[in-house]
């Protein structure tokens, strides 16, 4: 089992995604998450998907596109960190990460799929961090953060946007 972090794991700009898991294992939740978000967005039709809540926000593909761009940074900085990798991580800026996604014409069911097996990925490494690297500390978009912080990042920030799209976009 991962515990929730302690605030002095992350940084607070973090805290919106961690709140989202107030009583939950996090390893519980990473786990159903990926049935619940797969489920979710292949009940979205193809033209829906294509579609933003408003003038210059996101698409619904766009920001599935974002979770899975965001899960693969916090797992890597995870593991790096696990591995007992010293060097800072470096930050990312989302806004060019989703400029720069060149083949935003695939179908909603790819980036699902895309989805599913980045999240079978982080399952397998979180299943299988040692006790020992879970509060393993590493500096990652300037600041200090913990392995066991990322996990409840991961699963925190997808629903912090599963969120947005229930209540935003549907």
């Amino acid at each position: 089992m991962i515990s929730l972090p302690s605030k002095g794991e992350y940084s607070p700009f973090y805290q919106t995604y961690i709140s989202q898991l107030e009583g939950k294992n996090i390893l519980g939740r990473i786990n159903e998450q990926k049935a619940e978000i797969a489920a979710l967005f292949n009940s979205i039709s193809e033209e829906k998907s294509n579609t933003a809540y408003a003038e210059g926000k996101w698409t619904i593909k766009e920001v599935l596109n974002h979770i899975n761009d965001v899960e693969r940074i916090f797992t890597y900085r995870a593991l790096a960190i696990a591995r007992g990798d010293k060097q800072p991580l470096p930050g990312m800026d989302q806004d060019s990460y989703q400029v720069a996604a060149t083949n935003t014409s695939r179908p909603l069911r790819s980036y699902v799929a895309e989805f599913e097996a980045i999240r079978s990925a982080s399952i397998f490494l979180f299943e299988n961090v040692r006790e020992e690297e879970i509060m393993q500390e590493g500096t990652a978009s300037g600041n200090k953060v913990t392995v066991r912080a990322l996990a409840a990042m991961t699963v925190g920030h997808a629903a912090h946007h599963i969120q947005i799209i229930k209540e935003r976009y549907l």
